[in-house]
């Protein structure tokens, strides 16, 4: 099991696929999963691989999500009756064990997101040597030249995690704007002059470009440090992609799950977990709302007399 998902997290990592792989680094029986125990979880919440039954399955799982959403690995802690032992467990993201069986479980989950993406559209100073920065920046760097903009851009994936600066210097500036403004890029800069950043956002509203969609545009492009030569300015571009990237506020929309993905979290009437709603194998339907379970035991049990569970919905 575990070459196999060595080989299916070496395949996402060349797709550019983001994962997150959590390991068990120990337990205290009564656990079935032993030390080494892996699952790959994908941004979709999918599960391959095995680290435990209804107990530890969805922790794993709403914690793997959230380390790609942060990109911080954790080490999370299911901890039967006594098994926390007091100032052995700092750093440690503690959950009860609420499996019958007890015992205890310590997880080690680290993300594996694929490189920020940086689209450079155009030629000249500015661009080569905002290639050479984003690359010591550890961007991944897909630098495209005017004659080939159109069929580049459709092979990005620009998404949340893709920034694009156009310097094109040229009438086509706001087509290829126009384009990328109504992606998901989450950073869109245009190196020119105030004055023709004016008249091009002004050409983007005649192409019907939403009002939303150009308040995005970074123009002119770059941090006002006051820069004059193109290395300083291709220095002040990639300072406010990185500040754009690290702000409190893309991280906050970049934490946003797509529709797809939305968890739905719910309490075990039962055994008190904190299910996903969104992906859990067991529900049952009482007084006109669903209830969620972690494993088939609690449902049956909270099947078999549902009043008795009200007060715990």
């Amino acid at each position: 099991m575990a070459d196999t998902l060595v080989a299916l997290a070496a395949e996402l990592q060349r797709a550019g696929e983001a994962f997150a792989l959590a390991t068990v680094v120990r337990c205290e029986a009564p656990t079935s999963a032993k030390p080494g125990a892996k699952v790959l979880v994908r941004g979709d919440g999918s599960v391959q691989g095995w680290v435990g039954g209804a107990c530890a399955e969805p922790v794993v799982v709403r914690e793997a999500l959230e380390a790609l959403r942060d990109g911080r690995p954790r080490l999370i802690g299911l901890y039967g009756e006594g098994g926390r032992i007091p100032g052995r467990t700092e750093g440690v993201l503690e959950y009860e064990m609420t499996c019958h069986s007890g015992g205890t479980l310590e997880i080690y989950v680290e993300p594996y997101l694929p490189k920020p993406l940086l689209v450079l559209v155009g030629h000249g100073p500015v661009v080569e040597t905002l290639a050479t920065l984003g690359r010591a920046a550890d961007f991944m760097v897909v630098p495209l030249a005017p004659d080939a903009v159109q069929a580049g851009l459709e092979q990005q994936p620009l998404t949340e995690r893709a920034s694009v600066v156009v310097a094109t210097h040229a009438d086509s500036d706001e087509e290829v704007l126009d384009r990328v403004l109504r992606t998901d890029a989450v950073y869109v800069s245009l190196v020119a002059s105030r004055r023709r950043a004016a008249v091009i956002l002004e050409r983007l509203e005649q192409r019907g470009v939403p009002p939303e969609r150009r308040s995005r545009l970074k123009a002119p492009a770059g941090l006002d440090i006051g820069a004059v030569t193109p290395e300083e300015i291709a220095v002040s571009i990639l300072a406010e992609i990185i500040q754009h990237r690290r702000s409190d506020k893309v991280r906050d929309a970049e934490a946003e799950p797509a529709a797809a993905t939305v968890r739905i979290e719910s309490k075990d009437p039962i055994c008190g977990m904190i299910v996903d709603g969104a992906t859990v194998k067991f529900r049952s339907e009482f007084s006109g709302r669903t209830v969620y379970f972690c494993c088939r035991h609690c449902k049956e049990m909270f099947d078999q007399d549902p009043e008795r569970y009200r007060l715990a919905l």
